[in-house]
C-alpha cells in the first residue's frame, strides 16, 4: 500500500482514502471492481489512474474501479484524492493489490531417459513435470508422489507476473523395491486468502526397474536342494546354471554332506553374472563311542569318540548329571557310567559309555587261622577288591571233603567233617592282570588221629634246572610196614609209577605235583604230597627307565623297570632295589607283557615254569643326588630247603643324571651394595644348576661396567640383574648399587689442621708464660750474700756462687 504524507504546521496526516477490497485476485479475462472512498469533507474529488478502467477526477465521496475483462498482467491501478485549499494534506494515492492469474487444466510428466519408464537399479534417473501458461509462478508449488507418498516438493522464486512455461525436475535413484511403483506430479497454485487454491495432477506412470541377477546362498540342510538353499533375484527373472568342479549340477537334486564345497552360479537376466558360492551342507550330530572302555589306573588312556556333524558339534561329558572333563589318567574313582552329548544348531545326540578302571587286588582280608574239632565243619573266607574282580586260587592239601565256592568277589573253602588230613596251611592267592596278593592261614583239627603212616624222603625237594637227577623215596612207617598192600607214585597228567622211588626230570618237571599213595590192609588208602620245587636262575637281569630316559628333572617322578628273563618259579622271586649302596624297598612283580583277563598264565604264583618278569619302582630325585646309580637284584627265596645263600643275580648299574634349574648364591651377592665415588664395586654372580647355567648380566644401556667372566666391576649407581638359565629353567637376582661420597680424606685433613692450630696456640701461650715466670736476669757484680749462708738466694734456695739480682 502506498500513501503520501503532507506536512502542515509541523503536523503529518495520512492519506484519507479507503479501498474495498484492498486486494483482489482475478482470473485472466474475468471482471474486477474495487471501490475507493473517503471520509474527508474538504476535498475537490476522487479519481482512478489505470491502464485499464482509469477514471478522471470527480467531486464524489466514492468511486469504483471496474474492468469487465482484465487482461493486463502488470496492471497497478491507483486511486487518488485532490484536497481543497482548506485541507491539511496534499494530494495522495492508494494502490489496491491486484493479482492476475492463470492455471492450466493439464500438466505432463516425462522421463529423461526412456519414455517406457524403464531404468536400472542404482542409476540416477530424472523425471520432468511440465506446467504450461502458469502465473504468477511465485505462488506455484510442485509436489512429487511415489505411490501415495509425497517424496519431493518444488517451489519457485520467479517474481514475474506474466504467464510462463515452468518445469520441475525430480532426480531419483531406483532400487529393486521400486519396480512397478507409480510416479506422478501435482501442481498447486496457492492464492489464498483472497483467492482460490488450484491444483492439477499429471498422469500416473508405472516404472520398471531392472536389477540383478543376484545369487545368495545360505546353509543347506542335508536332503535339501540348491534351489531351496540359494535365492536368485533379478528383473527380468534370471535363469541360473550351476557348476561344481566344471560339471553341471541339477539344482533340484537333494544334497548330501559329501556335496558341500565351492559352486559356480552362471546367472542370466538383465545382465550375465558368474559368482562363486561356498555351500555348507548342515546335518545333525553323529556320535560314535565304545559302549564299554577299560583303562589302567594312573596310566594315560586313549578313549575317544568319533563325532560328525555340521556345524561342528559341541561335545560334553556328564557323570551323575554333572558336567565333567575326563582326565588324562584315570583312577578307580573315575569308574562309572558317562553320558556324552554332541549338539549343534540342528539337534543333539547322546550316548552312554561305561568306563572300567582296572587296578591290582587289595590286601586279603577275613582269612584267619582256625581251630576245628574233628568231624566238624569250618569255613575259610578270602576277600580282596580289585578291577577286574580278582580271581582266587587256593594252595592246600586237597581232600574230598573240601569244597571251594566263589560268589560276589569272595572265595570260600568249606571243610566238611574235618579230618587229620585237613590240618595244615591254606594259602589264598588273589590276582588279576594288574597284580597279585597272597595270605596264608593255618587250620588245626583238634582230636584228629595219626595221619597217613608213610614218610617221604626228603620231605621237600628243591632242585636246580638241568642239575643231575635226584629222587624221592616214599616208605611206610616201620610200625605199619606189615600192613602195606601197595605203595606207588603219581604225577599230574602222568601215569602211575609202580615204585616207591620217584625221579625228577630236571629239564621239564616244572610242576609235576608228585603224590605218594599207600594202600594199607587195615587203614585203607592214604596219600602224601611231596613239596617239590624245580628252580631256574634268570638268564639276565637288567634295569632301565620306563621311558628310556638318561636324565630326569629334579622333583619330577619317574619309573625304573627291572626286567628278569626266564626265571622259575616266579612266585619265589624277590626283587631288591638299590640306589648306590642304599637298599630300597622291594618292587612289585608281574608277568612281562601279560594283560589278558582271566588268564591263569599271568599269575606269578600259579605258574611254576620259567617266566619273564618285570618289577617297577617310582623315584623322585633332587639336585643332591646329582648322578644317581640304580641297580636291581633278583633273588630266588626257596626257603630253608633251598640253596644258601639264595640264588641271586645283580643288574648292571644304571646312572641317572639329575637336571635342575639354576640357583644363585645370594650370600656373595646382596640386594643392596654401596659404592664410593671413584671406587669400583665388584659384583660376583655364582649359580649352581645342571646343566651348568649360562650367566648373563642385565643393566641399562647408559651403564658402562667392566665385565670379566661372571664378575662385574661397577662404578655407577643403578640396578644390575644377574640372569641365569639352563634347559630346565631360569633364575635372576637384582642388585641395587647405591653411590656414596667418601668423606674420610676431608675429615682427616680437617683433624690435621685442627691439631696444628691447637699446637701453635699452645706453644704461643707457653712461651709467654715461661718468659714471665721462669726466666729472670741476674748479675754477679756486687752480689749480696745470704744472711744465713752467704750465697745468693734463688726462690728460697741457696745458690753455690754469689750473685746480685739485677733490677
Amino acid at each position: 500500500m502506498c500513501y503520501n504524507m503532507s506536512q502542515a504546521a509541523g503536523v503529518f496526516t495520512s492519506c484519507p482514502i479507503e479501498l474495498s477490497p484492498p486486494s483482489v485476485v482475478v482470473r485472466y479475462g474475468d471482471s474486477v471492481s474495487v471501490n475507493c472512498s473517503t471520509s474527508e469533507s474538504l476535498f475537490d474529488g476522487i479519481g482512478w489512474e489505470a491502464t485499464q478502467g482509469g477514471k478522471s477526477l470527480e467531486s464524489v465521496t466514492h468511486m469504483a474501479w471496474t474492468v469487465e475483462k482484465l487482461t493486463e498482467w502488470t496492471i497497478s491501478p491507483s486511486c487518488y484524492i485532490s484536497p481543497s485549499p482548506e485541507s491539511s494534506y496534499l494530494q495522495c494515492f492508494k494502490h489496491p493489490k491486484v493479482v492476475l492469474y492463470t492455471f492450466p487444466e493439464n500438466i505432463s510428466l516425462s522421463s529423461s531417459s526412456d519414455p517406457r519408464m524403464e531404468m536400472s537399479e542404482g542409476e540416477e534417473h530424472n523425471f520432468t513435470c511440465d506446467i504450461q501458461n502458469i502465473a504468477p509462478v511465485i505462488n506455484l508449488t510442485v509436489k512429487w508422489y511415489k505411490g501415495d507418498e509425497m517424496v519431493f516438493e518444488d517451489t519457485f522464486k520467479d517474481p514475474s507476473k506474466e504467464p510462463v512455461y515452468q518445469s520441475s525436475i525430480f532426480s531419483f535413484i531406483p532400487t529393486r523395491e521400486d519396480n512397478g511403483v507409480t510416479f506422478r506430479c501435482e501442481a498447486l497454485l496457492d492464492l489464498r486468502p483472497e483467492g482460490p487454491q488450484l491444483n492439477a495432477s499429471s498422469q500416473e506412470y508405472n516404472i520398471t526397474v531392472f536389477f540383478g541377477p543376484e545369487v545368495q546362498c545360505a546353509a543347506v540342510l542335508e536332503g535339501e536342494t540348491l534351489e531351496r538353499g540359494c535365492s536368485v533375484t533379478g528383473y527380468p527373472i534370471p535363469t541360473v546354471t550351476w557348476l561344481k568342479n566344471g560339471t553341471s549340477i541339477e539344482p533340484t537334486e537333494p544334497l548330501s554332506r559329501e556335496n558341500a564345497g565351492m559352486y559356480i552360479a552362471v546367472a542370466k537376466g538383465a545382465v550375465s553374472t558368474t559368482t562363486q558360492h561356498r555351500i555348507d551342507v548342515w546335518y545333525k550330530p553323529e556320535l560314535k563311542c565304545p559302549s564299554n572302555y577299560t583303562a589302567l589306573e594312573d596310566a594315560p588312556h586313549n578313549l575317544s569318540c568319533t563325532v560328525e556333524g555340521f556345524p561342528k558339534p559341541e561335545v560334553m561329558w556328564f557323570k551323575d548329571e554333572d558336567d565333567v572333563a575326563l582326565p588324562e589318567s584315570l583312577t578307580r574313582s573315575d569308574t562309572g557310567q558317562y553320558v556324552i552329548t554332541a549338539s549343534n544348531n540342528l539337534s543333539s545326540i547322546n550316548v552312554t559309555v561305561e568306563i572300567y578302571v582296572v587296578y591290582p587286588p587289595s590286601q586279603i582280608v577275613e582269612l584267619e587261622d582256625s581251630e576245628v574239632d574233628v568231624g566238624s565243619d569250618v569255613w575259610l573266607k578270602c576277600s580282596s577288591t580289585g578291577n577286574p574282580r580278582p580271581n582266587y586260587l587256593w594252595d592246600y592239601y586237597q581232600t574230598a571233603n573240601v569244597v571251594e565256592e566263589n560268589e560276589d568277589g569272595v572265595s570260600r573253602l568249606h571243610i566238611h567233617n574235618a579230618t587229620v588230613y585237613n590240618k595244615g596251611s591254606y594259602t589264598c592267592h588273589a590276582w588279576n592282570d594288574r597284580g597279585n596278593v597272597s595270605k596264608t592261614a593255618t587250620v588245626t583239627v583238634k582230636g584228629a588221629g595219626q595221619e597217613c603212616p608213610i614218610e617221604i624222603t626228603p620231605e621237600r625237594m628243591v632242585v636246580q634246572y638241568q642239575d643231575r637227577k635226584q629222587r624221592a623215596t616214599c616208605n611206610a612207617i616201620s610200625t605199619d610196614h606189615t600192613h602195606v598192600k601197595e605203595i606207588y607214585w603219581q604225577v599230574l597228567h602222568g601215569d602211575k609209577i609202580d615204585s616207591s622211588i620217584w625221579s625228577v626230570d630236571t629239564h621239564k618237571d616244572w610242576d609235576p605235583k608228585p603224590v605218594c599213595t599207600a594202600i594199607f590192609n587195615v587203614r585203607g588208602m592214604c596219600q602224601k604230597h611231596l613239596n617239590f620245587t624245580l628252580y631256574k636262575t634268570p638268564d639276565s637281569v637288567s634295569v632301565s627307565t620306563v621311558d628310556n630316559l638318561s636324565s630326569v628333572v629334579e622333583d619330577k617322578e619317574f619309573q625304573l623297570q627291572c626286567d628278569i628273563t626266564n626265571v622259575a618259579p616266579a612266585g619265589n622271586l624277590v626283587v631288591q632295589w638299590y640306589r648306590g649302596n642304599t637298599t630300597l624297598s622291594k618292587g612289585s612283580l608281574r608277568v612281562s607283557g601279560c594283560l589278558p583277563e582271566n588268564n591263569t598264565n599271568c599269575d606269578i604264583n600259579a605258574v611254576r615254569s620259567p617266566l619273564n618278569v618285570l618289577s617297577t619302582i617310582s623315584f623322585t630325585l633332587d639336585r643332591n643326588d646329582k648322578s644317581a646309580e640304580f641297580r636291581c637284584e633278583a633273588i630266588l627265596d626257596l626257603g630253608a630247603e633251598g640253596p644258601k645263600p639264595p640264588p641271586n643275580m645283580m643288574s648292571s648299574p644304571l646312572n641317572i643324571t639329575v637336571y635342575y634349574k639354576p640357583s644363585i648364591n645370594t650370600t656373595k651377592l646382596p640386594k643392596r651394595i654401596p659404592v664410593f665415588r671413584g671406587y669400583p664395586a665388584e659384583l660376583v654372580c655364582e649359580a649352581e644348576g645342571h646343566p651348568p647355567p649360562k650367566i648373563e648380566w642385565l643393566y641399562s644401556e647408559d651403564k658402562v661396567p667392566h665385565k670379566s667372566g661372571d664378575t662385574l666391576m661397577v662404578y655407577e649407581a643403578g640396578r644390575y640383574t644377574c640372569n641365569t638359565t639352563n634347559e630346565v629353567g631360569s633364575a635372576y637376582h637384582a642388585v641395587e648399587v647405591i653411590l656414596k661420597e667418601d668423606y674420610l680424606p676431608l675429615i682427616a685433613g680437617f683433624v690435621a689442621v685442627t691439631v696444628v692450630a691447637i699446637s701453635i696456640v699452645f706453644l704461643f701461650i707457653y712461651s709467654i708464660y715461661y718468659k714471665n715466670t721462669k726466666m729472670r736476669r741476674y748479675s754477679l757484680k756486687n752480689a749480696k750474700l745470704d744472711t744465713q749462708s752467704g750465697n745468693v738466694a734463688h726462690y728460697g734456695c741457696d745458690m753455690q756462687f754469689p750473685m746480685t739480682k739485677l733490677s
